[in-house]
Formats: C-alpha cells, structure tokens, sequence
C-alpha cells in the first residue's frame, strides 16, 4: 500500500513517534510533506513521550492523533495507556501506528523475536484493538477498518495499526545528513586503540554492529563488549550496574544521541553515584540512523551542560580526531567519572554486518571475562 493512501485513509493533522526501520516509508513521508513541525509532525524522545504529546493535543483541539512507533515502544506506553488514555480514566482517544520487528515466522534480530510475539497480544491486554496491515492488504480494506475504528475512536478508545514489512511504500527518497564529518565506525576505531582491554558497553543499533567488525578485523576477541542489542536508551545503566560492582575495571560507554534522550533520567542516576571507573561517550549524529536517519532533538540539546549539571566530574565535547584521542587519553588515566560528546556524521557502511555470535554467547564470554564463569 503507498504511504499516501494510508495517510489519507487515517485522515489525522498530528502525528507524533519514535522513527522505525518498518515504518521508514511513514516517516519519510512525514519528514517530506511536514518536516519538524509542532503542528502537524514531532519526533518524540520515547513513546511514552508521545503519548503525553498525542494527549495534550486532543485536549487542545479534541482531534485525534496518530503515534507512530516500532513494536519495542510498546512497553514505554503501558503506563500512560492504562492510566491517561484508558477510557475508564480520561478516554482519550490515539490512532497508533506500531512497526511489527519480529514477526513470527518471519526471520528478524534476536531482541525482537520476543517482542515480535506478544506484540498484537499487548495491543489486545492495553485494549487497544488492533488490525494488521500486509502487503496484501487493499486500500479498500484499510478503508473499512478505519471506518469501524472510527466509531471506538469516538468512545474515548484506541486503536492500532499493525504494519508488516514492506507493507507501506513511498517513492521519494530522503537524504539524512549533517555539518559533522568524523564517521561513526572510525570513532569507535579510535576509541578501541585507547581502552585496549577495558569493559566496553555498547549502544543498540549500529555502534554495536561496527564495534564488533572493529574487533573481528583487529583479530581481537569480543569479550570485552557488551553489546546491548535491545532495549534502547539503557546502555549507560547497564554500564553503571557493571561500574559501580567492578570498581577496579574501567568501563567505557558507547552511547547515542537518541539513545541518551530516550532515558535521559539515567544521565542524573550515573551523575549521583560518580563512578570513579566510569567513562561515558555519547556519539552525537542527531539521528536516528539505524532506523533510517531521521532527526532527533539533539541538535538542540547542550548534553555537556547536562552532564555537567547532572554531577560528571570531567566533561568535553569534540568534533575531531585529534581532539578525540585527546580526550580518550585523559579519561583513559582519569579516575573520575568523564562524559564526552563526540559530533558525528550521518552513514554508515552499507556492507556493515552483525554479530556472528548470539546475545546468549556474548554474555556469558562477557561474564567469563569479569571473573564471574
């Protein structure tokens, strides 16, 4: 189905989301017709976020709006679907838009074949009544499902489409870039020649993927990384969990941009306890390019304040390889907690792998290498 047809299909002037792999043919769209527009478009910091946004605007206009989100989103929305949209609360009616990663029989990453499974049952528990779309499914179709979702829509209820991969088409293409020019894969090769044999916890998405070729193409073992393959946004309390257990390690934490901003709370949590051991990266591209490259708000966002004010010891931002291995050189013979910003370009390698091991595989190796196993 082409995303214009399913557009106009739902027929709604806000839509509000986290970006989606699944769902680039709608985000495309969006970012083409409306770019970041707080009236008509807004990418979110979490779907939670976007709930709260979608609330606020059927309160203002008593129109309903659209989140869109990948399936994993699902979990952040539990709280504000049960106790702010519910109808037995303010019945606020959302059309969500929810990405299916996973999909049974359908052969995705490991952090989604769980998630790809209880997917429709938790639209079904939150009772939000849901419709899968596919590629064999008509215009004429959607049509008539939106038309009954109309009438719970109209109850204060609800509702979701489910969207299969490769279900929505759109032809325009969307180039995704910015001013920086270091790439991502050769900072984390900087960043590799530095820490040598320390802990390294790793982002979800791509940084993770290219630590691994980094590792593979040095003939290095991957034991020392934690690669978090899921749950984005936790990596630096993943981290945290790991520093403050293993105070004679150091730790090193390879985050993002969209990462950081889904679960900033974790940057005051880390700040808090001060981790002497404890040095966190956060490779800023103000993308989220894993799932295709669309804008987060980090281009608007001054994380060294953030940190800094969150209680870092030792905070700085770089924008090229001589200031980079400068700072790593430092917060490699610091013993303090060290936050670096790292301005990074949109790209990626379009050959860029995965991990050849499981996620079971890597956290027992990652275990065995803290003396645990």
């Amino acid at each position: 189905m082409k995303v214009e047809d399913f557009v106009k299909i739902i027929n709604s002037e806000f839509y509000t989301g986290v970006p989606d792999s699944q769902l680039k043919a709608l985000c495309d769209y969006l970012m083409n017709v409306y770019g970041i527009d707080a009236k008509h478009h807004m990418i979110a910091a979490n779907e939670g976020n976007c709930v709260g946004l979608a609330a606020g605007y059927h309160l203002a206009t008593g129109k309903v709006p659209v989140v869109y989100m990948q399936n994993s989103g699902e979990g952040n929305i539990i709280n504000p679907v049960a106790s702010l949209l519910n109808d037995k609360v303010y019945a606020i009616p959302v059309i969500f838009v929810v990405g299916w990663r996973g999909e049974p029989g359908v052969h995705d990453e490991p952090q989604h074949i769980y998630q790809g499974e209880v997917t429709v049952k938790l639209l079904d528990d939150m009772g939000i009544e849901s419709f899968v779309i596919g590629t064999e499914t008509t215009t004429e179709e959607a049509e008539g499902v939106m038309e009954r979702f109309r009438g719970i829509l109209s109850k204060g209820k609800s509702v979701a489409f489910v969207i299969r991969k490769n279900a929505l088409s759109y032809e325009e293409k969307v180039k995704y870039n910015n001013a920086n020019s270091m790439k991502r894969e050769e900072i984390i090769q900087h960043i590799v020649a530095v820490t040598g044999e320390d802990v390294i916890v790793s982002t979800t998405g791509k940084a993770s993927r290219e630590l691994f070729e980094i590792r593979e193409a040095l003939g290095m073992e991957h034991k020392y990384d934690f690669l978090t393959v899921g749950s984005m946004g936790h990596s630096s309390s993943i981290a945290l969990g790991i520093a403050l257990n293993k105070p004679d390690s150091k730790l090193w934490c390879l985050d993002g941009d969209g990462a950081a901003l889904m679960h900033m709370g974790a940057m005051a949590v880390i700040g808090h306890n001060t981790p002497s051991n404890m040095v966190h990266i956060v490779i800023n591209n103000c993308a989220h390019e894993t799932v295709g490259g669309m804008p987060t708000v980090a281009d608007t966002v001054d994380f060294v304040k953030l940190a800094e004010a969150c209680g870092y010891k030792k905070v700085i931002t770089v924008d090229s390889f001589e200031t980079l291995d400068a700072a790593l050189k430092e917060a490699k013979n610091a013993k303090e907690l060290t936050f670096i910003e790292v301005k990074c370009a949109v790209g990626a390698r379009k050959d860029l792998g995965r991990p050849t091991t499981t996620a079971i595989e890597n956290k027992e190796n990652f275990m065995n290498y803290l003396g645990l196993k």
